[in-house]
């Protein structure tokens, strides 16, 4: 009996493991920081309006409509319904000298979207838009 007992607190504690985080999870590390990247960029400048600008130009091109737009917090919300209903938060947040982050955050339905190819599109539109509009181009 007490072979039996010592053989079930081990498997016990062999599945108490098994279900364990690693630091490196717990820390944010992997997934979640490659998806931080592929979704931000910087740009060189401090003109926040004029980026909230190009950004909502950029959407509209995109085939977005532009649900809400908030100049003090820095967001544009907007939606494309196409083949799926995407969602898309963009958020501009200065930074330290004269540096601009553009964060976009893209979902499907209740899913967020982690293909680069999606972010790739927005911010190769984006810096487009932005090098126009800093160079005064119509």
């Amino acid at each position: 009996m007490s072979g039996s007992l010592k053989l079930l607190a081990l498997m016990g504690l062999l599945m108490l493991t098994a279900c364990a985080t690693t630091p490196a999870n717990v820390a944010g590390a992997g997934t979640q920081l490659e998806t931080r990247q592929i979704q931000t960029r910087e740009y060189d400048t401090l003109d926040k309006p004029m980026t909230m600008r190009s950004v909502i130009a950029t959407l509209q091109d995109l085939g977005f409509t532009i649900d809400q737009a908030d100049a003090a917090l820095g967001t544009i919300t907007a939606t494309r319904l196409h083949e799926h209903t995407m969602r898309m938060t963009v958020t501009i947040v200065q930074k330290e000298g004269q540096r601009i982050a553009v964060r976009a955050n893209a979902r499907i339905g209740e899913n967020s979207v982690t293909d680069a190819a999606t972010y790739q599109d927005f911010f190769v539109a984006l810096d487009k838009a932005m090098f126009l509009t800093l160079h005064k181009v119509d």
